[in-house]
């Protein structure tokens, strides 16, 4: 083959000595506009999982990078006046400039043509005359330009500045030095990579940069190679205590602000882009460079394992994406993290260290554990304490109080609507739905979202408290959960707005009914196509609704609930009002946020007047539209605020469903950042409780959501229909026992995991000693040069 390389970075050069390898015969040769001394950065880090891809891939390569790692497995974060020491991690790190060295020495002695200080040729007269145009030019790819219709690149530019930097401290750890200054938070993320210095990258808000005063240089344009030493000497002040006397270094280092590199498309012809060309991940997670060598070690895989060029591109793609696309997802997470750190400044220090080691969700509270198990202790200890109790137990067994409800635990079951009532009335469906969720062991469950009027349904199966009839069927249900468990039980009531006069679920979901009834809402506006148009509501049927949610809450408190929700999510009648989607109204009702918020609050303070004042009332938002032009995070925020200042006891965070045009961010536990937004900046410091909800599925993300203090409790709903009994399940699954998870005796048998498949093969003791020595001794190793042949020694032995 003849292959044109676009960049002499790592990626682009490791790739061109991989297919030398595979084939001498390729011809091979690597543009590179800047001078093979041009190295910009310090260090770089790599995981265990890449170094044995290039193992297996290029021993001399990989034996002359091993010679040359800095190895650690401590990860050090100052908070607060504290460290805290976490091991486990393993890590290996190493000076970028001597990796380039040794990457265009491989290239040189394979007979690689790198042309440096060299501009590429034009890319379209490189694809005519090669077989194969690899684009490693970089986050500013010239060719990812120059083919954007093809690729559709989409490029998140965010606010925050950081500072690549270096200094002649040589860190023992990877280190995070979080300093909370008279300007606000501003943080280093700090690893050694040599004997002789270490990465220094500081980072901060916008708003906490403008304020430090380092907007000064803002518009100056800085030539190659030089750096903003003004803003260096700052930083060098800011951190004086932290750099303990030594020196600030500089490569070509001025405020940069993170642009997330995605694209639809990695390929064009025979045109492919590779490393930061085809996407980017934040600093905070791993290295540019990792990414970029593992797509150098795949796509040079499939173009030897695939008779084709086109074929092989494909294969390329399609191995490489989805594990990027994860990764961006873990790094999409870190940086937003690290954007909104002001908000955490308050939070107790090895709370933070656990929200901070957590923040991108790969690392989890059963993962930190095996890493390294004290510094597990250490958050199960802190939560305790921070939760009154004496006893040390999984967070999600802890008590927890929404007002004055007391909770046994941290989980609720979340509301589901059924579709099983008839005429609004719950039968023995119900019984048995939420009497086997209660004895199933969940500290809170709630009902579906039960209408205030037969117009206010979703669907003819929707339960309804518009009748006293209806009442006492909720009567029986409470009376059940209360004599059978010892769980709460609480109602959420709502009106569907112009989401309602549809089929049951399985029918259509939104599906108009043939002969329904009227809908109405804030405006004249569907929901989407082919559904419902609403009336836009006057003020006499927004006075009449108030009036059904005021009686509704008087029959949910003759019931007997222990708590009531306010259903003000998911683009039903309240929701609606909220959202500037659904809600044009040109009255006092409309508009501003203010306005929109202004029916929602009438109607709170409604029910809150007819719901007993020792009884807790929480409210359910969409914390996020999904659609541009809705409500964002930041709004729900401001709409959390105002619930809480009219007396919410806890707020439900949920997202979305307020247009069939959202677009929403599926994944694992996908909302809770929603709801850590709202505890950490409106409710915590109200005392108001806050409920994660959202793909919570497995009882290590409930106890990693609670110990970060990303809220106060977890609501799972599919789960619960999944394994009614989960809870009392995960608390076998993590040996528990106590009040957080009581049996109800009839069910007490079964508290015991049950017994699995054994073998009966009896390993050799002594080996099995050999094997845990290593383990046990590398769960904190450090970084000293001094000792960095015993370092690698302890490593090498498998860890």
């Amino acid at each position: 083959m003849k292959i044109a390389v676009v960049g002499g970075g790592p990626g682009g050069l490791y790739f061109a000595a991989l297919m030398k390898q595979l084939d001498p015969a390729h011809e091979v040769t690597v543009w590179e506009r800047n001078a093979a001394s041009d190295t910009f950065g310090f260090g770089v880090v790599f995981s265990d999982e890449t170094l044995g891809g290039i193992g297996n891939a290029d021993t001399e390569i990989a034996a002359a990078m091993s010679r040359r790692f800095a190895r650690w497995t401590d990860i050090d974060i100052h908070f607060r006046g504290e460290q805290h020491t976490v091991g486990g991690q393993g890590f290996a790190a190493m000076s970028r400039k001597e990796l380039l060295e040794l990457l265009q020495q491989r290239c040189g002695d394979l007979g690689v043509d790198v042309r440096f200080s060299t501009l590429a040729p034009d890319v379209a007269e490189l694809s005519r005359t090669h077989d194969l145009v690899l684009a490693a030019d970089g986050l500013n790819s010239a060719i990812r330009g120059a083919y954007a219709d093809s690729f559709k690149p989409s490029l998140d530019l965010r606010r925050s500045k950081y500072m690549w930097l270096g200094t002649d401290l040589v860190f023992e750890a990877f280190k995070f030095f979080i300093k909370d200054t008279e300007h606000g938070v501003m943080q280093i993320h700090g690893y050694p990579y040599s004997d002789q210095g270490s990465t220094f990258i500081v980072e901060m808000h916008e708003d906490v940069w403008r304020s430090a005063g380092f907007d000064e240089t803002e518009g100056q344009v800085f030539p190659p190679g030089v750096s903003d030493e003004a803003a260096i000497a700052r930083i060098t002040e800011i951190f004086r205590d932290e750099l303990q006397g030594h020196s600030v270094l500089s490569n070509n280092s001025k405020w940069l602000n993170f642009t997330t590199v995605r694209n639809e498309n990695w390929r064009h012809g025979n045109i492919v882009l590779l490393g930061d060309a085809a996407h980017t991940a934040h600093f905070s997670i791993g290295s540019g460079t990792k990414l970029a060598m593992e797509d150098s070690l795949a796509l040079a895989a499939c173009l030897h394992e695939h008779p084709d060029v086109e074929t092989a591109l494909a294969a390329y793609e399609a191995e490489r994406r989805p594990v990027v696309e994860s990764t961006q997802r873990a790094a999409q997470a870190s940086l937003e993290w690290f954007e909104n750190i002001g908000q955490y400044a308050g939070q107790d220090p090895v709370q933070f260290c656990f929200n901070l080691l957590t923040r991108s969700r790969r690392i989890t509270y059963d993962n930190l554990k095996l890493r390294d198990p004290g510094f597990a202790a250490l958050a199960d200890k802190a939560f305790a304490e921070s939760a009154g109790v004496q006893d040390v137990a999984p967070a999600m067994f802890q008590p927890a109080r929404i007002g004055s409800l007391e909770l046994k635990n941290r989980i609720v079951v979340s509301p589901m609507d059924m579709y099983s009532a008839v005429d609004g009335l719950p039968g023995d469906f119900h019984l048995t739905h939420l009497g086997s969720k209660a004895m199933g062991g969940a500290g809170l469950v709630m009902t579906e979202m039960v209408c205030v009027s037969d117009v206010g349904r979703i669907t003819p199966g929707c339960t309804g408290l518009y009748s006293d009839e209806q009442a006492a069927g909720w009567r029986r249900i409470v009376d059940f959960v209360h004599q059978q468990s010892t769980a709460k039980i609480g109602g959420q009531i709502g009106h569907s707005g112009r989401k309602g006069s549809t089929r049951l679920m399985w029918e259509g979901i939104d599906v108009p009914l043939e002969d329904g009834w009227d809908v109405m809402g804030p405006s004249a506006l569907p929901y989407g196509e082919n559904c419902n148009v609403p009336r836009e509501m006057d003020r006499s049927d927004m006075q009449q609704v108030l009036a059904e949610f005021t009686d509704a809450a008087r029959r949910a408190a003759d019931a007997g609930f222990d708590l009531l929700e306010l259903h003000a999510a998911h683009g039903y009648l309240l929701s609606s009002f909220l959202s500037p989607l659904s809600n044009r109204r040109t009255d006092e009702y409309g508009g501003s946020l203010a306005n929109r918020l202004r029916y929602p609050l009438e109607v709170f303070d409604a029910v809150r007047a007819a719901w007993p004042a020792e009884r807790p009332l929480t409210v359910r938002l969409s914390a996020t539209d999904w659609v541009e032009g809705g409500n964002t995070d930041d709004d729900a925020v401001e709409i959390a605020r105002a619930f809480i200042a009219h007396g919410a006891d806890g707020i439900d965070v949920s997202s979305g469903q307020v247009s069939k045009e959202e677009k929403p961010a599926f994944g694992r536990s996908y909302q809770t950042p929603f709801a850590d937004k709202i505890r950490n900046q409106a409710a915590a410091a109200a005392g108001v409780a806050v409920i994660a909800v959202g793909a919570v599925s497995s009882y290590d993300d409930v106890n990693s959501i609670l110990l970060a203090g990303r809220a106060d409790f977890c609501a799972l709903g599919r789960t619960h229909l999944y394994n009614p009994q989960w809870t009392l399940q995960a608390a076998a699954e993590q040996d528990y026992r106590g009040p957080g998870a009581d049996w109800p005796l009839p069910f007490k048998a079964g508290r015991r995991k049950p017994p699995s498949a054994r073998t009966d093969a009896v390993r050799p003791r002594l080996s099995l000693l050999r094997e845990l020595e290593p383990e046990s001794a590398a769960t904190h190793v450090r970084w000293t040069p001094k000792t960095a042949a015993r370092s690698a020694e302890v490593l090498a032995s498998g860890v």
